[in-house]
């Protein structure tokens, strides 16, 4: 387990989540130096040995910037690769068991989409959770938007970080930030740039003005 510890989520604002991509080595590097400062593997195809062979090479280029790597679903993997935490969903293993599987100094993030589930997140061992998706989104495929009174809800009643999830884009974060959300969650702005770098920063800079404007 590396030593980025839980206490530096909350300074962390644009996380990215990304499955395995042949291009990883470089297209990694590129994302985080454009900005990106939270970094999930979340692949739902990879059997367990490819899983944990991706995670060590996103490891590697994570652990050279000291940005933290999650993994998504599989704390076993991440225990084993030694990665700072696990990210679970509603259907994943619980994040108590996830806790008691890589310890007190990991990094457990929760999915919430409901303020039921939300409401069981601040009884549960997480140190962030995540809301959404504010829109639908290709990589959740089936689930509705929450909209954006949920997304409200969540950050003015979560203890603990909320990172937003769906459609985040250098044109909707500025409506983001004025519903009081600081830490975003990025797919396909990154996944599918032909610059990622440049996209980063742009996204960066965007998170950055907006946050700076309401604070």
């Amino acid at each position: 387990m590396n030593d980025l510890s839980a206490r530096t989520v909350a300074d962390r604002s644009l996380y990215l989540c990304l499955p395995a991509r042949p291009d990883i080595d470089s297209f990694l590097p590129s994302c985080i130096t454009g900005g990106v400062d939270l970094v999930q593997l979340r692949d739902k195809q990879l059997d367990a040995r490819n899983l944990a062979g991706v995670a060590d090479r996103c490891l590697r280029i994570c652990s050279d910037f000291a940005v933290p790597l999650i993994v998504n679903d599989r704390p076993d993997i991440a225990l084993q690769v030694g990665t700072a935490g696990v990210h679970v969903g509603q259907d994943d293993v619980s994040p108590v068991t996830a806790r008691s599987i890589l310890g007190p100094h990991a990094i457990i993030g929760r999915s919430t989409h409901t303020v039921a589930e939300l409401e069981r997140a601040a009884t549960e061992p997480v140190d962030y959770i995540s809301a959404g998706p504010v829109e639908p989104t290709p990589t959740k495929p089936g689930r509705p938007g929450t909209g954006f009174a949920y997304i409200e809800t969540a950050v003015e009643t979560s203890t603990v970080p909320v990172f937003v999830t769906g459609g985040v884009s250098p044109a909707t974060v500025p409506a983001l930030a004025t519903a009081g959300v600081r830490h975003f969650v990025v797919v396909r702005y990154l996944t599918e740039a032909p610059d990622p770098a440049k996209a980063a920063r742009e996204l960066r800079d965007a998170i950055d003005r907006a946050i700076d404007r309401e604070s």
